[in-house]
C-alpha cells in the first residue's frame, strides 16, 4: 500500500519548502491535497501526489505561454506590465520589476520557464487571475485596499480582502469614510474617514464580500466598545474643556466614575456601536454607484475617481445616519437619569428642539472628510512609498508592522487637519444640552474658541483620540483574524 504523505503535507510541508526557497502560499497544503486526493482519504499517496505535479505543471506553462508576448521564452516587466494592462489594471514599471524580483533567481530581471515552474509548483494558483491575486497580495499593500483607498494600479481588484488585503475598515472619526483594502483585514478604530471598500466581481458573486463586511463590522463593534472610555473623554474634553475649566486624563476619568460609576465611562458606546451597520452598508453601496457615475464606461477606476466617490460615499452614508451621530454625542454627555436609552434620547431631542436638532454641526462633519481622507491617503502612499524605495529588495510588501506604522502616521496626520472640525461638530451636536450654553453657528463658534481659547483650542480631547489609535487597531486586527476563520474566509 502506497505511503500517505497528507499528514506531512499539512503539517510539514510549508517549513520545509520555505527552507528550500520555494514559494508556498499560506492554505496550499489544504487546498493541494483536496485537489490531489482521488480516493478522499484526506492524504496524497506518491502516485496522486504525481498526477497533481504533473497536471499542476501543465496548467503553469499554459499561464507562462500566456505572459511571454514575444514567444522568447522568458517573462520580463514589459511583458507582466502588458498582461495587466490588457485586463484593465495599470501598474507602474516599478511595480512590475518587484513582481519579477520575487521570481527570478539569477538576477537577470527576467523569469524563464524553469523560475516560473519552480516558484509556481506548490502554490495552487494556475491561471492568470490566481497568479495576479497572488501577486497582489504579495506585493501591494493589502492593508490599503483594505485600510487606505489607495490606487497601487489593481484598480477593481482590490478587496476589503482594508489594510487595510482589502481594506481595514478604518474609521478614525466617526464620521464617514471605511477605507478599501483587499479583503483581509477590517480595521475601525471608531472614526471613520477614509475610503470605502471594494470587492472584485468573484467575491460578489461568491458571497465573500457580505463575510468581509461582517467581519469587519464585528471587529469595529468590539474595537470602540473596547476604546469607549477614552472616545467618552475625548468628548467630555472637547465640550467641557476651557481655558478655566482645565480637564486631565486621570481628573477627568475621575470625575465621570464619581458621576456614574465605571459603567458610566461606556455612555454613548451602543449608539457608536448600532450605527457601524448601517452606516457601512450605505456606504459600500453608494461608493459603487458614485464609481459607476464617474468613471467611463467599461474603464478603470482612477485614483482621483476613487477619491471623489470615496468622499461622496461617506457624505451620503454620514446625511443618513448623522441623527445617531447627535444622539451618540447626547448620550456620551449625559447625566444620570438623563435618558433612559436612545430612543428616550431620540424622543426628548424631537419634543425639545425639533427634527433640525439631530443635523446640529452637520456642515463642519461633512467639511471634515476631505481633508482627513485627502491627507491620509496622500500620506500613508508617501510613507509606503518611500520605505519601500529604501528598504525593499526581494519583496514590495513592507509588512503589517510597516504598513501599520505607516496608518497610524498617516491617520494622524488625517486627524489633525480635520480634528478642529471635528471639534465643531461636537460642540454644536451638545450645545442645546448644555445649561445656559448658546446655540451658535460655526463660523460664529470657530470665532469664540478662538478669541477665548487661542488656536490650541480647536484640539482640546485631541490626546485620549491618539491615545486610542493604538489600542483600537491592535483589537481590530486581533477579532477580524478571529472573525475571517470562523466565517471561512481563506486568505
Amino acid at each position: 500500500m502506497p505511503t500517505k504523505m497528507g499528514k506531512w503535507m499539512l503539517q510539514n510541508s510549508r517549513r520545509a519548502l520555505s527552507a528550500l526557497g520555494i514559494a508556498f502560499g499560506k492554505g496550499d497544503a489544504q487546498k493541494i491535497v483536496s485537489s490531489g486526493d482521488q480516493d478522499n482519504d484526506e492524504g496524497l499517496d506518491i502516485n496522486e501526489f504525481s498526477k497533481y505535479l504533473k497536471e499542476h505543471e501543465k496548467k503553469l506553462m499554459l499561464t507562462f505561454k500566456s505572459l511571454d508576448k514575444n514567444n522568447d521564452g522568458r517573462i520580463d516587466y514589459m511583458e507582466i506590465k502588458q498582461s495587466l494592462a490588457d485586463l484593465g489594471m495599470d501598474i507602474s514599471k516599478e511595480e512590475a520589476e518587484k513582481i519579477l524580483q520575487t521570481i527570478d533567481v539569477d538576477g537577470t530581471m527576467t523569469v524563464d520557464w524553469n523560475e516560473w515552474r519552480e516558484h509556481f509548483l506548490f502554490n495552487t494558483a494556475t491561471n492568470l487571475q490566481d497568479i495576479i491575486r497572488y501577486w497582489k497580495h504579495s506585493t501591494t499593500d493589502q492593508y490599503q485596499d483594505q485600510y487606505h483607498g489607495s490606487d497601487s494600479g489593481w484598480g477593481d481588484m482590490a478587496l476589503l480582502q482594508h489594510p487595510k488585503e482589502k481594506w481595514f475598515i478604518i474609521d478614525f472619526e466617526d464620521d464617514g469614510n471605511i477605507c478599501e483594502v483587499e479583503i483581509e483585514v477590517v480595521l475601525d478604530i471608531g472614526d471613520s474617514l477614509t475610503i470605502p471598500d471594494e470587492f472584485t466581481e468573484e467575491e460578489k458573486t461568491t458571497g465573500v464580500w457580505w463575510k468581509q463586511l461582517a467581519a469587519g463590522a464585528m471587529a469595529g463593534a468590539v474595537s470602540r466598545t473596547g476604546t469607549a472610555p477614552l472616545d467618552r473623554m475625548k468628548v467630555f474634553m472637547q465640550v467641557h474643556g476651557s481655558k478655566t475649566n482645565k480637564i486631565s486624563l486621570v481628573g477627568g476619568f475621575k470625575q465621570m466614575i464619581k458621576e456614574g460609576g465605571v459603567s458610566s465611562l461606556w455612555r454613548g458606546n451602543g449608539t457608536n456601536v448600532l450605527k457601524i451597520a448601517p452606516e457601512t452598508a450605505i456606504k459600500f453601496m453608494a461608493y459603487e454607484q458614485y464609481k459607476k457615475m464617474l468613471s467611463s464606461e467599461g474603464g478603470k477606476v482612477q485614483t482621483h475617481e476613487r477619491f471623489i466617490a470615496g468622499s461622496l460615499a461617506g457624505a451620503s452614508a454620514q446625511t443618513a445616519i448623522y441623527p445617531m451621530e447627535v444622539m451618540k454625542t447626547r448620550l456620551t454627555l449625559r447625566k444620570t437619569g438623563q435618558y433612559s436609552g436612545m430612543f428616550d434620547c431620540a424622543k426628548k431631542i424631537l419634543k425639545k428642539e425639533g427634527v433640525k436638532a439631530f443635523y446640529k454641526g452637520y456642515v463642519p462633519n461633512i467639511l471634515g472628510i476631505i481633508p482627513y481622507a485627502g491627507i491620509d491617503l496622500a500620506v500613508y502612499e508617501s510613507l509606503k512609498n518611500a520605505w519601500l524605495a529604501r528598504y525593499a529588495k526581494d519583496t514590495a510588501n513592507p509588512g503589517i508592522l510597516v504598513l501599520l506604522a505607516c496608518g497610524t502616521i498617516s491617520s494622524t496626520c488625517g486627524q489633525l487637519a480635520s480634528y478642529p472640525l471635528a471639534l465643531i461638530r461636537t460642540r454644536m451636536q451638545a450645545a442645546a444640552s448644555i445649561e445656559g450654553s448658546e446655540q451658535m453657528t460655526m463660523n460664529h463658534l470657530v470665532k469664540k474658541i478662538l478669541e477665548k481659547e487661542g488656536f490650541f483650542g480647536l484640539y482640546r480631547g485631541i490626546l485620549p483620540n491618539f491615545m486610542k489609535v493604538i489600542p483600537a487597531v491592535s483589537i481590530s486586527y486581533v477579532v477580524y483574524e478571529y472573525m475571517r476563520t470562523g466565517l471561512g474566509i481563506s486568505k
